[in-house]
């Protein structure tokens, strides 16, 4: 057992802490401890030995034993001689008279193929060379550039001369390495890749889709996306790979995590271990269904409140992760998401966390205890998607077809105008106009995403079309970079839709979860069919991560030093105060001048008199400078930014 002990905190091992669910396998050569928590109904604990991952009968059958865990449950435990080192393994819970069904249980750390047989493996072996030595790149929330991506939509097409297409190790590949170098974003937003089951690992010739939000394993790298699904060690490997590569580029890795369901109830190693512990349950017993998949977790059991605190924990400790995204995050309680904000400053108060403020049903919890987007100044260090500045640039979510500000639509100035500052208490932001809030909901900037597409929407491209009939590549053009420079000149973190830098199109579809290749790919040739487009996009990234100004990361000095000129209709432009100090930096620019116009037509603006240079307009961004003009009255371009300093 010293030996055991000794290799804890290196082999593939969990333990949960004390009176939540606890699962854990400790590997060593000389022998393996399997743990398992179960609630104190349960009569038996079968552990299952196989030589596969899938099929097979085992070859050997063991009978664990219980103990109290010093709360109410039991902890079942056997140690195996011998080594494992390449077997499979199930657990078999028995309640009453019924066995609930093999699980690789509810910490899997290793898995098969498909992610039905927990998997025996030495954690070291997943190791890159250099592994030990990789280290976070040192970007603060305020300085965060964040792009979202699906590993298939990313690599997937041969336009992209990908070696692995659609596999993790795309993302440590010179191509995209250099592809997002070359736009500047420092944070990629990989859409689920822990092991979800809605694809079939025995199958991938088939070519399924999906983006990855039906969580089976939540702690073992998705099968699909690795080179060899059926050798447990090869997607941990590759998955290290990637961020290492990422890592040593200077660009973050955020994971989105899928904590509010789970596939299916039956099928959940939840169910099997502990039934309905961690499901919240209506008042007459049926599943709550908050998030619109058929069930909802309840964070606030204790059970469940410590699986995500030790999740996400164990990602930044095993994979280095530098961030996380919470799927519908108003699904979970406020009390866990502080939690879970406090665990994680323990380790690297830089480790960013965001999440969607809204659930997609009813939850079977009181609202005002809920994560909600209105509970944000409830959560110190944790930020929500901003869909009042999404909606009031391009229109509603819920109808595809109306347009807003884009579109020369009057009315919606206040609510961009609530996003460019971040969604900070501001004097001249009229919060009864705003979309959807009633107040500030950000104690400070870094609390507002920022964004006008993602991944379950429209893109930005097909959006435009869908809410301005008739519209001209020309005009879509503009004001697909019109309604970018909001988002990047907004004093909140900044996200974007991969793709959207090479006009992205997804043909019209607005939930492609299950379209095919086809749909949901990169076309790669875009960047030369309108390199226009990523000359823009880079430009403008660029200029925010080189001026300080617009990622102040304080709301007071962004009350301080930005201010609003008179307002237009579909017009929104702002002043920055020259002679700016952050934190011990200096804006070297003096006075800066943005102006956001969705007219059909130019408009003026006054700024005082002197010379300016300006380093956006028209579709073009250089933060050297494109030209240089007078000031008294500077005429905005029409469906264009204008952007200028002294």
């Amino acid at each position: 057992m010293k030996i055991l002990n000794r290799i804890f905190s290196c082999a593939m091992a969990f333990l949960f802490t004390a009176g939540a669910a606890a699962q854990e396998l400790t590997y060593s050569p000389t022998g393996s401890r399997f743990d398992i928590e179960t609630l104190p109904g349960a009569k038996a604990v079968t552990l299952r030995i196989y030589n596969d991952g899938i099929g097979g009968k085992p070859v050997k059958i063991i009978k664990l034993k219980a103990n109290p865990t010093g709360g109410d449950n039991l902890l079942w435990q056997t140690l195996v001689k011998g080594d494992l080192k390449g077997k499979f393994y199930t657990f078999d819970v028995k309640y009453d008279k019924k066995w609930q069904g093999e699980t690789p249980g509810v910490f899997a750390t290793a898995v098969g193929v498909n992610g039905r047989r927990g998997a025996v493996i030495d954690m070291n072996a997943t190791n890159p060379d250099g592994w030990l030595q990789d280290v976070r790149p040192d970007i603060a929330p305020k300085d965060l550039v964040l792009y979202e991506l699906h590993h298939r939509d990313f690599s997937i097409d041969c336009s992209g001369g990908f070696k692995y297409p659609g596999k993790f190790l795309a993302l440590s590949e010179p191509r995209a390495i250099e592809h997002l170098k070359r736009l500047g974003v420092n944070a990629v937003h990989i859409l689920p890749s822990f092991d979800y089951a809605s694809i079939d690992e025995t199958n991938l010739a088939a070519n399924k889709y999906n983006w990855g939000y039906d969580p089976l394993n939540y702690n073992v790298p998705e099968g699909g996306y690795s080179t060899d699904p059926y050798n447990p060690v090869t997607r941990i490997r590759e998955f290290k790979l990637m961020v290492q590569a990422l890592h040593r580029a200077g660009i973050k890795v955020i994971l989105d995590v899928v904590y509010n369901h789970t596939y299916s109830v039956d099928g959940s190693p939840f169910q099997k271990v502990m039934p309905n512990e961690f499901y919240r349950l209506n008042a007459d017993g049926s599943y709550s269904n908050g998030s619109g998949c058929g069930n909802e977790t309840a964070s606030e059991h204790e059970v469940m409140r410590r699986f995500m605190v030790e999740s996400v924990k164990y990602w930044v400790n095993e994979y280095h992760i530098d961030g996380f995204r919470f799927d519908l995050m108003g699904v979970h309680d406020i009390e866990t998401m502080n939690l879970i904000r406090r665990e994680l400053n323990a380790i690297d108060p830089a480790i960013y966390v965001y999440g969607e403020g809204w659930s997609a049903g009813t939850c079977a919890y009181p609202h005002d205890k809920l994560a909600m987007k209105a509970a944000t100044d409830q959560m110190p260090g944790i930020a929500a998607f901003s869909d009042d500045i999404r909606d009031a640039l391009r229109g509603p979510f819920s109808d595809d077809t109306k347009p807003a500000f884009l579109a020369g639509i009057k009315g919606h100035e206040q609510s961009i105008m609530f996003g460019i500052v971040g969604g900070v208490q501001h004097p001249q932001v009229n919060i009864k106009s705003v979309n959807y809030s009633d107040h500030f909901w950000c104690l400070q900037p870094t609390q507002l995403i920022s964004y006008v597409s993602c991944h379950d929407d429209m893109c930005l491209v097909d959006r435009l079309k869908a809410s301005i009939p008739g519209i001209t590549t020309d005009e879509l053009i503009r004001l697909d970079l019109l309604a970018q420079t909001a988002v990047f000149t907004s004093q909140g973190v900044p996200f974007m839709l991969s793709g959207e830098e090479m006009l992205r199109d997804k043909k019209g579809v607005h939930n492609s979860f299950e379209s095919p290749d086809s749909i949901n790919h990169l076309d790669w040739n875009n960047l030369e069919l309108y390199p226009q487009v990523m000359s823009y996009y880079s430009g403008l990234i660029d200029i925010r991560k080189k001026h300080p100004a617009f990622h102040m990361g304080s709301a007071e000095l962004v009350r301080n030093n930005l201010e609003f000129l008179p307002q237009q209709d579909c017009l929104v432009a702002f002043h920055i105060k020259g002679g700016l100090r952050l934190q011990g930096v200096s804006e070297n620019w003096g006075d800066i001048y943005v102006a956001l116009n969705a007219n059909k037509r130019p408009v003026t603006i006054t700024v005082p008199d002197g010379d300016y240079t300006v380093v956006v307009r028209n579709i073009k961004a250089d933060e050297r400078g494109i030209a240089t003009i007078r000031g008294g009255q500077v005429t905005v371009p029409a469906q264009s930014a204008l952007i200028f300093h002294n």
